[in-house]
C-alpha cells in the first residue's frame, strides 16, 4: 500500500510503498477513506511530541471501511488503554498510565490501509460522508470535551478558530450560548466563517470582547493566549486549554487569576466522549468546512495548517 512516512522529526513526509498492515488479535483491518489533519500531527512531525518509534504513519481522525465487511468505522486518537489502572477504573481512560495513541504509538491514517483495536473504533452513521466525518473524530471530540468543562457558561470565547472551534461553535450556538471568536490578526476568512456559523463577534486574539466572558476555550497552541483569555474573563470564569501541546505560558499578575477564575487543560478523550458527541452532532446538525488533499499532498496539508492557509478543517483522502 501507499503511506506517508515520518522518518525523523523535522523531515518532510515521504510517500512510500510499504507492506499492507496485518491485524492482530482484537484488531480490524480498515481501508482508509479519509483522514483528518490535526495540529497534533504537526507537533509530532516537528518533534514537539516524541514518537516512540520511527518511521511512523501520522493521522488519527480516520474514516474507513472494515475489510471484514463489518461496515464503516471511525478511528480516533485514543488507540488503546490498559483497563486496570486507577484512571481506567474510574472512567477516566483518557488519563490511562499506559495509553497508546493513533498516529503516535501506532500507525495512523495517512495511508491506504490501517489496523485498529476494534474496541476503540466508533460506528458512524451511513449517511455521513467520509470528508465530513473525519474532523469529528478529534477536532470535534476534543472540542466537545473542552466545551463540557465550561459547565453552563453562556458567554463563550473560542481562541484559534480552526478545525475544532468551527465545529464546537455550532454546538455552542445550538445550545443557546453566545460565542465570540478570536483569530490571528487579519485572518478575515476565519472571522467570516465564525460569523457565518453563529458567532456574535469575531476579532483578533489581542482584542477585548464586547463584554467579559464566562469561559474561554483555547485551541491555538500559543501559551501567550492564556493571560489574554484571563483578561477577557468575568469573575468565576474558566479558561480551558484544549491542545495536547502548547508553547510556554508567560508569567502574569495574580490579579488576572483572582476572582475565582480557573485555568485547566483537556487531556485526550474517552470513548464515552465519542459516543456522546457522535450522537449529538446530527441533531445540531454539525457541518464541517473542509479543504481536501490527496495522500501525496499530506505534507503540504501540514504546512498549510501551520501557515493558516485554510479555514475550517483539512482532510487527506487516499
Amino acid at each position: 500500500m501507499l503511506a506517508q512516512l515520518l522518518d525523523r522529526p523535522g523531515a518532510p513526509l515521504r510517500l512510500a510503498d510499504v507492506p499492507d498492515p496485518v491485524p492482530g488479535d482484537g484488531q480490524v483491518l480498515v481501508r482508509v477513506q479519509a483522514c483528518g489533519v490535526c495540529r497534533t500531527d504537526l507537533h509530532i512531525a516537528d518533534g514537539e511530541l516524541t514518537a516512540p518509534r520511527l518511521p511512523l504513519v501520522l493521522g488519527h481522525q480516520i474514516v474507513g471501511e472494515r475489510a471484514d465487511g463489518g461496515g464503516r468505522v471511525g478511528i480516533p486518537w485514543l488507540a488503546w488503554t490498559c483497563g486496570v489502572c486507577r484512571y481506567c477504573r474510574a472512567g477516566r481512560e483518557n488519563l490511562c498510565d499506559r495509553a497508546r495513541f493513533t498516529g503516535l504509538d501506532v500507525d495512523g491514517g495517512y495511508a491506504q490501509w490501517t489496523v485498529a483495536d476494534e474496541r476503540f473504533c466508533f460506528e458512524l452513521p451511513g449517511d455521513l460522508a467520509p470528508l465530513d466525518a473525519a474532523p469529528l473524530l478529534c477536532a470535534g471530540l476534543i472540542g466537545y470535551r473542552a466545551l463540557r468543562m465550561c459547565g453552563d457558561a453562556q458567554r463563550l470565547g473560542l481562541y484559534g478558530f480552526g478545525a475544532a472551534a468551527h465545529l464546537i461553535c455550532q454546538v455552542a450556538v445550538w445550545e443557546g450560548r453566545r460565542v465570540c471568536a478570536f483569530t490571528r490578526a487579519g485572518d478575515e476568512a476565519a472571522q467570516a466563517l465564525a460569523r457565518e456559523l453563529g458567532a456574535e463577534w469575531a476579532g483578533a486574539s489581542e482584542d477585548a470582547p464586547p463584554e467579559p466572558l464566562d469561559a474561554a476555550l483555547i485551541f491555538a497552541p500559543a501559551g501567550a493566549l492564556v493571560p489574554a483569555a484571563l483578561r477577557a474573563l468575568a469573575p468565576g470564569g474558566t479558561v480551558v486549554c484544549a491542545g495536547i501541546h502548547m508553547s510556554d505560558i508567560p508569567s502574569f499578575p495574580y490579579e488576572l487569576l483572582w476572582g475565582e477564575r480557573t485555568v485547566r487543560s483537556v487531556a485526550n478523550l474517552t470513548r464515552e466522549d465519542g459516543r456522546e458527541f457522535l450522537a449529538l452532532a446530527p441533531q445540531v446538525p454539525v457541518r464541517t468546512h473542509v479543504t481536501e488533499y490527496a495522500l501525496a499532498d499530506a505534507g503540504r496539508a501540514l504546512e498549510d495548517l501551520r501557515a493558516g492557509r485554510f479555514a475550517g478543517a483539512a482532510v487527506v483522502v487516499p
